[in-house]
């Protein structure tokens, strides 16, 4: 049961000029699913993309990296669920470049042209007669109101679909910003178990929508973690179709390049917390925010000690304000100059926060009825202030339950 989170609304994602999607039901792991999904780019569009740090990358994510970099001009993606390609050698690679050559004659594009993605079970080969015989299936079902639709067919152990759209305007113009996500397992930094595929219509130079991944990734997916397990297929794509019509944007400093960058950060962070939301077996979500540091690098570095440990997420699955855990794990973050007598630690909930740990121990002020109050909330937020300067970062979290437990031992059932 995911916290606090509801299937999208289909009125609510709003088309993109310029880019069709389409589904398709291959029975790539399992019949009757969707779990084939081909987005269509229109020509001139931009792409960036970022990806898994695993270096038992997926055979997809090798792909995409050598097709961004020949610089062509992407013209379709195609992403696949239920088998993640990952572990495959030689036949993996084979597979998702022949999968590049089918779309690609499809749409009378270069196979150089088109991303492959794929998420599911690893160690397993495509299927490659369901696929390429559900390819010409989901290019008859490209339209630009296809978003819902995708955002169903990729997802894996998701609950819910992940999608999210808001608009700007840029020089005159109204922006659209579409994206879907999906991931609720194995999710952890660089980047998590995710797909994440942003979309706008607005004209920007390729430099700084390189840039604006890397920054929206930063302050999205690479602030979550589930499992504290990072996947071998973790991609992340951003893609300008400029067709908003307005001037293209190439000033990393204006106004407009702001704006761009923070709408698309802003559905990023949207769909990165739908995730942890998501999260296998999850009943809480967490936000762990570090202030107080000398600089965001160590702030982080506390948040994920917080967020990774087991012991602090079970106590919060339980309700349990065994909060010398949290303390623990701030001290074994890896600062070694930490004063833990300036530290102070609050617990809080929306109805407001309680100081648990003040000058190396518990707050005088501190109840722990008033700390089991607040663990029984969905929503929880853990504040650490480090005083030791003016750096801070958040991590999204949640509670590890016995249904995770449940969750990974069935995958394959």
């Amino acid at each position: 049961m995911a916290v606090n989170l509801t299937s999208p609304n289909p009125v609510d994602l709003s088309p993109v000029a310029g880019l069709r999607l389409g589904v398709a039901e291959a029975g790539i792991r399992r019949a009757a699913r969707r779990d084939l999904t081909v987005i269509e780019l229109a020509s001139g569009s931009r792409v960036a993309g970022v990806f898994t740090r695993n270096r038992f990358c997926a055979a997809p994510v090798t792909v995409c990296r050598e097709h961004l970099a020949a610089g062509g001009g992407i013209r379709a993606l195609v992403i696949n669920t239920g088998i993640a390609n990952a572990g495959t050698g030689e036949q993996g690679l084979r597979d998702a470049r022949a999968t590049c050559e089918a779309l690609a004659a499809s749409l009378a594009i270069d196979a150089r042209q088109v991303l492959p993605f794929s998420t599911g079970v690893i160690l397993e080969p495509l299927p490659m007669d369901r696929l390429l015989a559900g390819l010409p299936h989901a290019v008859a079902n490209l339209r630009p109101d296809g978003w819902f639709d995708a955002a169903h067919a990729i997802m894996t152990t998701d609950t819910v679909a992940k999608a999210a759209s808001r608009q700007l305007e840029t020089g005159g113009r109204i922006v659209t910003v579409t994206g879907i996500a999906k991931g609720a397992g194995m999710i952890h930094p660089d980047m998590a178990t995710m797909l994440g595929f942003v979309a706008c219509d607005a004209a920007v130079s390729q430099p700084l929508l390189e840039a604006i991944v890397r920054e929206a990734a930063d302050a999205s997916f690479n602030s979550i973690t589930v499992d504290g397990d990072t996947s071998t297929n973790d991609s992340f794509v951003v893609i300008a179709t400029g067709r908003a019509g307005n001037a293209e944007i190439t000033a990393a400093d204006s106004a407009q390049c702001r704006a761009l960058a923070d709408a698309i950060t802003a559905v990023a962070i949207r769909l990165a917390q739908a995730i942890v939301r998501d999260g296998e077996g999850a009943t809480k979500f967490m936000s762990i925010v570090v202030e107080g540091g000398a600089n965001r690098e160590e702030c982080r570095r506390v948040a994920y000690a917080v967020a990774h440990s087991p012991l602090v997420k079970t106590a919060f699955f339980a309700s349990d304000p065994n909060l010398g855990r949290i303390l623990a794990a701030i001290g074994y973050a890896g600062i070694a100059d930490l004063d833990v007598e300036r530290l102070r630690v609050w617990l809080g909930s929306p109805a407001g926060e309680v100081l648990v740990a003040e000058r190396g121990g518990r707050a005088a002020s501190y109840a722990e009825e008033a700390g089991a109050r607040i663990m029984r909330e969905a929503e929880l937020t853990v504040r650490v202030d480090l005083a030791r300067g003016q750096a801070c970062a958040t991590v999204w979290t949640c509670d590890l339950s016995c249904d995770y437990v449940k969750i990974n031992a069935d995958y394959r059932s």
